[in-house]
Parts: C-alpha cells; structure tokens; sequence
C-alpha cells in the first residue's frame, strides 16, 4: 500500500513545466532591465502578511504531503508548489533576485485511501491519510530593492492568491482561476501597499504557460510604474487626519454597512465588514507604528490600520480588500484635499 500511494502521489503531482516556462524566447516578451541596489535585504522574521485562519507552510510540505485534485475527467488541476513556482520564476525574469517564499494555507480537505475506508481515525498510518489545502497565499520580496516612504522602510513584495473553491473541480477541465499581484509592503508590519497597477484581479488560465505569460505581463508592466506608486503613496503621508474626522470616518463606515443596497450605489465601495472597521479602531489606540501614538494621524496611517485589519480576511477575499483599502485612503485624502469627484466626502461629513 505504501509503494501504491507514493507512485499515486507523485503522479498527481508532477507537471511538467520546466519546458514550458524557462525558457528566454518561450513567450517572446520585451523584459525591460531593472537594476537597483539601495540596501541589501536581511533575511529576518517578519509579521504575517495575512492572519485570518491560516498557517504557515512550505514548498517541500506542498510538494511531500499535500495530493493535487483532478478535476471530474480525472485531469490535473495546477499543484499550488507549481502555481508558485511559475510565478517566482516569471518575477525572477524580469526582478531579478528573490528572497524566499512565505507561504500560508487554509480549508484543508482530509480524506484517506481506499484500503483505510473502514478504520478508525485513531488506527490510520501517515500513508493512508490524504490531504490538500483548499485555499492558499504566498509573497516573496525583490532583494536589493528599498525605499523609505513617510518613516517606514518598504520593499517591493511580490505573490499570488489561489483558491479552489472558485474553480468547477466536479466539471471537466476548464481554465482555473489565480490572483497575482506586485506592489510595495511595510517592513515593520507586512502590509501591502496595493493599488489597481499591480494587482492582477483573477486571471483564467488553462496552463502553465498561460499563468507564465499573465505574470510576466504583470510585472513587466508594473516596472514603469513602481515610482508613481511610491509617489502617490509618499502623498498620502503628507495628508493629515485629526482625532475628530478619524472618529467621523469611523462612524460612516459603520453606518455605511447598514445602508440598503439602492442607497450604497450612489457611494465608493467599502469591502470591509464591522468586524474590521472594529479591529481598525482598536489598532487606532494601540498599534504604535500607524496609531495614535506614532504622532500626526495621516492618510497613511488610515490606510495602514486598514490593511491590518484586512489581514483578517479569508485568503480568497484578502487581495481585493486590500486593494479596497488602498483606494480608500486615497479617496478620503482627496476628499480633504477638496479634489473629490467619486463621493468620498460623504465619510467626512
């Protein structure tokens, strides 16, 4: 049974995309040169970039423990070790050196092997058990790279969402659904900064290549803009928030998830439920990097304390509510500034 299991297992997990992905004239890309060296990276712990249920695990326990489900004509889904590995190496294309992945996980899916259908939980051995992780989230960092923005050291962070609750794994194969994005993330915390430039959305893809070619798009693209996002972040810190419009802004977001949905329409979106503009308040009081006790409330901080509390997010949502956050402290900063078309000033009023 042991022998069995294991050839099973390396079969459903092998594909083949060594051919496919490395390869400098595969996709025929114009990869522009990206060189910078300010501070070299120090490979020390970090906080989470994302809490909610999840834990932490690694390539090797993605590749050694975890099966890959098929879909309903027995055809293999793309492992998440591979779904990774495509996308390190397209960010290695065209960033140059990485550090090592952070990887978290959660909804696993346990099952056992046939020959085990009739034991008791207590009787089963390692190699009967089967288990897959529903849901997965990874980020790495380009090494080399760092700006300072508003007091805060930031590095240019990298990675992907995938989710196979969002897939039809009891249809045939069709294209699968994964979320990539770039952008910028505080050191001190591991928030990501994350505008529309870098964020993906869900991008369909039948294989490897597909999800190869997307991500060198992405981060191709994003190249040209990683300053003006520097620099529309640096702005907000330049922004400032007193106690009274915090507190205001609070209450309209507690209002605002009471609103009926005909009166929401005509306001900017807001993703994030009670629980988080809960956890934004109290991080308000004792965070002491972006709250009340750093000094001058800004924009910035606003849009920290809401990405910590987005991290309280299932991975499946985290990425867009993070997104959300973004382009609401730019919106409430254009709000205060008087430069607001889209509605925000309702949050101030």
């Amino acid at each position: 049974i042991t022998n069995i299991m294991e050839n099973t297992i390396n079969e459903m997990t092998i594909v083949p995309i060594t051919g496919q992905v490395i390869s400098e004239t595969t996709m025929g890309l114009d990869v522009p040169e990206f060189i910078e060296a300010e501070e070299v990276f120090e490979n020390t712990n970090h906080p989470n970039f994302i809490e909610s249920n999840t834990q932490a695990t690694t390539l090797d326990a993605l590749k050694d423990q975890c099966i890959v489900p098929t879909f309903s004509d027995n055809t293999l889904t793309i492992a998440h070790q591979n779904f990774i590995d495509v996308v390190y190496k397209a960010a290695e294309r065209v960033y140059g050196e990485l550090t090592p992945i952070e990887c978290r996980v959660s909804h696993p899916v346990i099952g056992r092997v046939p020959s085990a259908l009739h034991k008791n939980v207590k009787d089963l051995r390692e190699n009967e058990k089967t288990l897959f992780y529903q849901r997965l989230a990874w980020c790495c960092q380009v090494k080399n790279l760092t700006r300072e923005i508003n007091g805060q050291s930031v590095h240019l962070c990298i990675g992907g969402v995938r989710a196979y609750n969002e897939d039809k794994l009891y249809a045939k194969k069709a294209p699968e659904k994964f979320k990539i994005f770039v952008g910028w993330r505080v050191r001190v915390c591991s928030n990501l900064c994350l505008t529309c430039d870098g964020y993906s959305g869900t991008v369909e893809c039948m294989s490897t290549l597909d999800l190869f070619e997307k991500a060198c798009q992405l981060f191709t693209q994003f190249v040209s803009k990683k300053e003006d996002n520097l620099v529309l972040l640096e702005n907000l810190g330049r922004t400032k928030i007193t106690e009274n419009q915090f507190c205001q802004i609070i209450g309209r977001l507690r209002l605002y998830q009471a609103l009926p949905a005909i009166e929401r329409k005509g306001l900017p979106e807001f993703d994030l439920g009670d629980n988080a503009v809960n956890a934004a308040t109290r991080n308000y009081i004792t965070n002491p990097n972006f709250g009340k006790k750093s000094g001058d409330m800004s924009c910035w901080n606003l849009m920290q304390l809401l990405n910590e509390a987005a991290k309280l997010s299932y991975i499946d949502t985290w990425l867009s509510r993070n997104q959300n956050c973004t382009n609401f402290a730019i919106g409430i900063q254009k709000a205060l500034e008087g430069n607001d078309t889209e509605g925000y000033t309702w949050f101030l009023n």
